[in-house]
């Protein structure tokens, strides 16, 4: 069998992995698989071979992870402060008291909720706007 016969080979069965994992990242391995066997077809070294596939694939699965970071960090920062999402975005708090570090406890909706300012502190007492939701976390600016 040649060098290419193996790549594609190699290129078959990551693929089939992929489909038994969901991993996406394989499919990105197998791209270099067939890098690879297309650098044996023309005639290229083994040691070449194997560099093309480790590169083009190594990028490719680079690529898509920092294209998966970027979207899920747009995605969180749209919904922080998204007010289809969050129905407390505009709405008043009061606040008492403020900690050092831009801290606080306030009383929303008939609970107690932290809350941290949005801006450098220090930060005054009074009537806060909520901007953004953090997970358990209002994030408050001065009105």
């Amino acid at each position: 069998m040649s060098d290419a016969t193996l790549w594609w080979i190699a290129a078959g069965v990551i693929v089939g992995l992929e489909l038994l994992t969901g991993t996406f990242y394989l499919l990105m391995l197998a791209l270099g698989a067939a890098a690879a066997a297309i650098s044996a077809q023309l005639g290229h070294p083994m040691s070449t071979q194997t560099l093309i596939a480790a590169i083009v694939g190594g990028v490719a699965a680079l690529g898509w992870h920092l294209q998966r970071q970027r979207r899920r960090d747009q995605a969180q920062g749209e919904g922080r402060a998204n007010p289809d999402l969050h129905l407390d975005l505009g709405q008043t708090v009061e606040v008492t008291a403020w900690s050092a570090d831009g801290r606080t406890r306030v009383h929303y909706r008939g609970a107690e909720w932290d809350a941290r300012y949005l801006g450098t502190p220090p930060a005054l007492a009074g009537a806060h706007r909520i901007q953004a939701v953090e997970g358990n976390t209002l994030v408050l600016a001065k009105i």
